[in-house]
C-alpha cells in the first residue's frame, strides 16, 4: 500500500519533460474542511496513506529542493523525496507535530547529512556547519569549523572511538532525529540510561576532536 502511494506521489510530481513539475494531484477545488493539525491527529490514529498524501504533497517542492542541496543529483534528490515519505509515514504515527513544514524540513536535511556521512561524501561550507549544527556538539562553533577532508575523517576516526552504546545512542539521537523512548526501543538500552549514553558521548567526541585538533 505504501508503496503505491509513494508511486502515486511521484507520478505527478516527477514528469520526464521538466526539473521539477509540482502537480497537485491529491487535491480538489473544494475547500477542505480539516486543518493541517487535525489531518495529522487523523492520520495518527488511522495510517491513512492517502490522508497522509495530501499532507506530504504540498512540501514536495521544498523536499525535493532540499535533497537536491545536499545531494548535488537530481536522481538521488528524487530518490529521497520517496524515501522521505516513508520515512515519514512511520514516524508521524509516533510523533506529535505541531509545525509540518518545519519538521518535515528538519527531517529532509537530517536525512540528506545521513546519506553524505554513510557515502563520506565532501560537503560544502554551509553544509558541514549544518551537519555540526544538526549534531549540537558542545564546543564546536561554527565559526571553528574546519572543512577539509582532514577534519572530516577525524571526525568518523572520534566517532569510532565511542562505546557501542554511546556510539549507538548519538548517531540515533542527532542524525536519525530519534527520541530517547524510540533509541530505548530500537536498542534495548534502559530508557533512563540512553540520556547519559548521548551527553558522554558528546563529551568523549569533543575531548577526542580536541585531541586531535580541530584544524
Amino acid at each position: 500500500m505504501i508503496v503505491r502511494c509513494i508511486y502515486q506521489l511521484a507520478a505527478g510530481f516527477f514528469t520526464k519533460h521538466t526539473h521539477v513539475k509540482f502537480l497537485r494531484v491529491f487535491r480538489n477545488n473544494e475547500k477542505d474542511p480539516l486543518t493541517e493539525s487535525e489531518k495529522l491527529a487523523v492520520y495518527r490514529q488511522s495510517g491513512d496513506l492517502g490522508l497522509l498524501g495530501t499532507l506530504y504533497e504540498p512540501y514536495m517542492e521544498m523536499i525535493f529542493a532540499i535533497c537536491f542541496k545536499y545531494l548535488k543529483a537530481e536522481d538521488e534528490a528524487k530518490d529521497a523525496v520517496m524515501q522521505l515519505f516513508e520515512k515519514v509515514a512511520a514516524e508521524l504515527k509516533t510523533h506529535e507535530v505541531t509545525n509540518l513544514k518545519s519538521w518535515l524540513h528538519t527531517v529532509s536535511r537530517n536525512y540528506c547529512l545521513m546519506q553524505i556521512r554513510v557515502k563520506r561524501t565532501f560537503v560544502t561550507a554551509d553544509d558541514h556547519a549544518d551537519l555540526i549544527e544538526s549534531a549540537s556538539i558542545d564546543g564546536i562553533e561554527g565559526d571553528q569549523i574546519d572543512i577539509s577532508e582532514r577534519h572530516l575523517l577525524s571526525l568518523e576516526k572520534c566517532m569510532a572511538t565511542l562505546i557501542r552504546e554511546q556510539k549507538l545512542s548519538v548517531e540515533l539521537f542527532y542524525l536519525r532525529d530519534k527520541c530517547y523512548r524510540e533509541i530505548a526501543a530500537e536498542t534495548g538500552f534502559e530508557l533512563s540510561k540512553v540520556k547519559s549514553y548521548i551527553q558522554n558521548g558528546k563529551r568523549n567526541l569533543k575531548i577526542c576532536m580536541d585531541r586531535n585538533g580541530k584544524y
